[in-house]
């Protein structure tokens, strides 16, 4: 993974270059992201910030508003779930996939040599130079089966 003062360099720079003040917010949601393992709501980064900076106020529209610059040049990286909204993640990351739970919201990263060798495949077959992609596999997670397993045995 990149290292957080790489991240924050190249926000300064964004931010300078777009004629955008570098601000204390700001660097917060880029810091509640890296710092955080996982895939958050906008809502959960705002409260991730609160409990770690009570006496700074941030709005949560300030939020939403970096999350869409961060995502915009690549620091950040979202998953849409349609009316539920989108979860972000650091960006810059290496590639990977992810599994998400449509019972309880879990989300699974995961690599897979195969099916990266088979993307390619498909580009090639059809004359198709692939310069990015992001795969969802929707489903329901161990925990939530077996939990609905129990709840049909009782």
């Amino acid at each position: 993974m990149v290292e957080y003062s790489f991240l924050l360099d190249e926000l300064k720079r964004i931010l300078k270059e777009k004629q955008l003040k570098f601000t204390r917010q700001r660097e917060l949601v880029l810091k509640a992201l890296y710092h955080n393992e996982g895939h958050f709501s906008p809502e959960e980064i705002h409260r991730l910030i609160q409990a770690e900076s009570p006496e700074l106020k941030v709005g949560i529209a300030t939020v939403y508003r970096t999350l869409a610059l961060l995502e915009e040049e690549g620091l950040a990286e979202s998953i849409s779930f349609g009316k539920a909204g989108k979860r972000y993640e650091i960006g810059m990351k290496k590639h990977h996939d992810h599994l998400i739970c449509i019972q309880c919201g879990k989300i699974i990263e995961f690599v897979d040599e195969v099916i990266e060798e088979r993307q390619e495949a498909v580009g090639e077959r059809f004359e198709f130079t692939i310069t990015d992609h992001t795969m969802k596999i929707l489903g329901i997670c161990k925990e939530c089966r077996e939990s609905m397993n129990t709840q049909e045995h009782s």
